[in-house]
């Protein structure tokens, strides 16, 4: 599979507003999900089929609708008919690989963005996981669609439940704002682990580097590459989102907007900084290496310089001529050592008066 994009040949020349699922299927059953709410109340069904929304609709309340699972055509048809919704928006949703966008037509809002996760794996292992959120903002009815089956939005739930009262009191654009503040609270967290992973190795490679340390770098370094190419669309939607002028959105969630637009700006700079944390430890290992490599070299080198004089002095005391001066002296053995002794330590001593020890 591609690194960076996914397309599929059966799906060029396709009309832009085919209904047709683009991506890996990650539920077999879709799951429809509703929550209906004023200050006054509120109530929560899973429902069986689409139709059952219309009751909803007829009322003067707030109504969110959340789908699990992208690929049923058939769904997705009657969700465009009840709602009234264009075909392409339907089609942009089911094209799980769409970068994060934000539309505007004449009675909705389509908006688009990676939702990222930590999963738990095995042995106490996480992994970072995405998957494509559609939210469809109507003037009394949010649809949210998922990929899979999850609880990253019981918060707002919860919320909801516990009658809390600004979003009992508030519309779908701040239903909206409080699922997308999630999704970048999201960021944020896992932005700050990997980033807790990143100091700690910072630390240790000042005192220790080692191959398995560049291992663990590179590693940051991939995850650090996917949360950006995510991270970075979704600025770019969420700054276009803030400034839609739309009667779907109140005057009183600019300031909300506003808000999520500053956290994905942190998330964005923190990626960035991140970035250039992992550059400069790389840099800092190879430099590290390269000054230990030099000083075995030096090492090296000093050595082999102080035992050059001394393997000449004992290749010409060990020639095989027989007349030699002090060849029959009875201390020249020790004679020979004294002056290679008085080499060395002379050579060392210049040396260090030199500074090259």
């Amino acid at each position: 599979m591609a690194r960076f994009i996914n397309k599929r040949k059966e799906d060029i020349g396709l009309s832009p507003d085919a209904l047709l699922f683009r991506g890996e299927q990650k539920v077999m059953d879709i799951r429809l999900r509703l929550i209906d709410f004023d200050p006054n109340g509120f109530e929560e069904a899973e429902l069986k089929a689409i139709s059952s929304v219309a009751e909803f609709q007829k009322k003067d309340t707030v109504t969110w609708l959340n789908i699990d699972g992208l690929h049923d055509v058939e769904l997705m048809k009657e969700v465009a008919e009840m709602f009234e919704l264009d075909h392409l928006i339907l089609s942009d949703v089911m094209n799980t690989g769409a970068r994060p966008a934000v539309s505007e037509y004449p009675n909705c809002i389509y908006v688009s963005i990676k939702m990222i996760q930590e999963a738990q794996e095995g042995q106490g292992a996480k992994r970072i996981s995405v998957e494509n959120l559609s939210l469809i903002l109507t003037e009394s009815v949010l649809i949210s669609f998922q990929e899979r089956k999850g609880d990253v939005f019981e918060p707002v739930r919860e919320r909801i439940r516990a009658q809390k009262k600004r979003i009992r009191n508030s519309g779908t654009d701040y239903l909206m704002f409080a699922l997308l503040d999630i999704v970048v609270d999201n960021y944020l967290y896992i932005l700050s682990e990997l980033g807790e992973k990143i100091e700690t190795l910072e630390d240790n490679l000042l005192l220790e580097p080692n191959q398995e340390m560049i291992d663990q770098l590179n590693s940051y370094k991939r995850e650090l590459n996917f949360l950006r190419r995510n991270i970075k669309p979704a600025r770019e939607m969420i700054f276009s989102l803030t400034k839609i002028e739309s009667d779907l959105i109140n005057e009183s969630i600019e300031v909300h907007l506003k808000e999520l637009r500053d956290n994905i700006i942190q998330a964005s700079d923190v990626s960035d900084s991140y970035r250039e944390m992992l550059t400069d430890l790389l840099n800092i290992y190879h430099t590290t290496v390269s000054t230990k490599l030099n000083d075995i070299m030096k090492f090296l080198t000093v050595f082999s310089a102080i035992f050059i004089p001394l393997t000449f002095i004992a290749g010409i005391y060990g020639t095989n001529f027989e007349y030699l001066p002090e060849l029959h002296f009875k201390y020249s053995y020790f004679v020979m050592l004294g002056i290679m002794f008085a080499v060395a330590a002379g050579m060392v001593f210049y040396f260090k008066k030199q500074k090259w020890l």
